[in-house]
């Protein structure tokens, strides 16, 4: 299927009304002309932890959630966007829990990483491990065998729990082929459109390197499961936070990619007033590409940024947002931090807290970002101009729930009535329905204080001018009828 150069929404299951026949009513009453690119439903899966992001199965809905019903009839409306972990599942899933009760001797044994099918002798090796990405203090846990009393060690990637609840999954195992084979084919039946591949950079595991995209393997793998998605009609969308050449490899191989590079971009030229760097990276950066200012995580910095930061003006900006009330994610591997010592991996905050909660800036930002060439998602804290939620970091402990509001009915009709969300519905739906930005994309000569960048196709054309010192941004338009128009974002 081909992609709606139209903005998408990214939302919770259960974040906009607590669930998903909820989600459908939003969405269709307030929202109907409004993401017609999609809607993307962060895990709604049975999952033991990660806030969705520990599968036990791709084949039911949580019921907390509602049903797959629920799934297809968004679907009839939006195109669905869904993750899977194509890295890893969770520990209480049927296949790990039989690998639990019976070992090696299991059906889905094949499915795991066992240490010993890294390391010969099955006991790992710390300089291998000094080499690696990691994302946990070691890449493995230990599990004991109910049928032989016997442990095991088994690759996790992710998870805050030792033992994880994130078992990595092998993905050059036919047995792990066939599985996700059956996934995807069960999205196809449920009106799934697009599937995001979520850490699929870390599904080689290789001594001797980080066992973080690992070429040429892991093109490889992307080439089979493309073929598969291609073959059902589905679209894939690889996740990878990684250095920037890193990503624009993918895209050169054909892939779609995540701007993970905007968001800093952004904020640091209207926090900084200066567009320098912005328009020297919009000048560069690949054409086929989501992007995105805020989603479920926070604004990431490195690895994303590697060798585009001077790591004295990033602390600066860091140390603003953290004054803005941000919490940081912070890098773990030695090696991966800064030759200063510079090791912030993600911001964590909503993107209108770090912009002071100032209107104007905040729609300087999104006109930005849906004037860079891609398809635009708002994350849907960011599409109510939510502000930073101290509470849910304190009451759950996790830094990431900062920007992870969950809006009842009430409080989205609320937040429906600021002047802002007003303000950033209206250039969506500008953005959604103009058709220059089909076209051809123009980053224009301008003061180092201000953003000019044009969309032109045939008789149809526009361009926004961002005044950094004011952050007055307006829209002059052609709309082929004759006569320029414009609008103040």
């Amino acid at each position: 299927m081909a992609l709606k150069n139209q903005v998408q929404l990214i939302t919770y299951p259960d974040s906009m009304g607590g669930n998903l026949k909820s989600l459908n009513h939003v969405l269709t009453t307030h929202f109907g002309d409004v993401f017609t690119g999609g809607v993307h439903i962060l895990p709604p899966f049975p999952s033991s932890g990660d806030r969705g992001f520990a599968p036990l199965t791709y084949l039911e809905i949580d019921p907390s959630f509602g049903s797959w019903e629920e799934i297809r009839a968004i679907g009839e409306r939006f195109d669905v966007l869904v993750d899977l972990m194509v890295n890893h599942i969770s520990r209480q899933s049927p296949y790990f829990q039989d690998f639990l009760r019976n070992g090696h001797a299991s059906a889905h044994a094949d499915l795991f990483l066992t240490l010993d099918k890294i390391w010969p002798d099955g006991q790992p090796v710390q300089a291998d491990i000094d080499k690696m990405f990691l994302r946990r203090p070691l890449p493995y846990s230990t599990f004991k065998i109910e049928a032989t009393g016997r442990e095991e060690k088994v690759w996790t990637t992710f998870g805050k729990t030792d033992p994880s609840e994130q078992i990595d999954l092998d993905v050059r195992s036919p047995q792990t082929k066939a599985l996700l084979t059956e996934f995807f084919s069960f999205f196809k039946k449920q009106n799934v459109k697009i599937v995001r591949l979520d850490a699929v950079g870390y599904i080689i595991k290789k001594l001797g390197t980080s066992c973080f995209f690992v070429e040429p393997e892991i093109y490889e793998f992307l080439d089979w499961i493309k073929e598969m998605a291609d073959g059902l009609g589905i679209e894939l969308l690889p996740e990878v936070h990684a250095h920037y050449g890193t990503q624009f490899k993918l895209a050169s191989h054909g892939c779609w990619i995540y701007d993970f590079i905007l968001p800093y971009r952004v904020l640091e030229a209207l926090v900084g007033r200066s567009s320098r760097e912005l328009r020297n990276y919009l000048e560069v950066r690949p054409h086929r590409q989501f992007t995105m200012l805020d989603c479920h995580d926070g604004i990431p910095v490195k690895p994303d940024l590697d060798d585009l930061l001077d790591t004295r003006d990033a602390r600066r900006l860091v140390d603003l947002c953290v004054e803005r009330g941000a919490n940081l994610s912070l890098i773990l591997s030695e090696e991966h931090k800064a030759a200063d010592g510079f090791d912030v991996h993600q911001i964590r905050c909503t993107y209108y807290s770090a912009l002071d909660e100032d209107d104007d800036a905040y729609m300087a930002a999104r006109a930005i970002q849906f004037f860079a060439p891609g398809i635009p998602q708002v994350y849907y804290v960011g599409l109510l101009a939510g502000e930073n939620d101290y509470d849910r970091v304190k009451a759950t402990g996790e830094g990431r729930e900062i920007n992870r509001h969950n809006y009842t009915l009430e409080e989205i009709e609320q937040s429906l009535g600021k002047p802002v969300v007003q303000r950033l519905l209206r250039l969506i739906r500008f953005r959604n329905t103009f058709g220059a930005f089909d076209g051809e994309f123009r980053v224009l000569d301008c003061a180092d204080d201000e953003v000019r960048l044009s969309w032109r196709k045939e008789n149809l054309s526009c361009e926004l001018a961002v005044e950094l010192a004011s952050y007055r941004s307006v829209i002059r338009y052609d709309d082929g009828r004759g006569g320029l128009r414009e609008y103040v974002v």
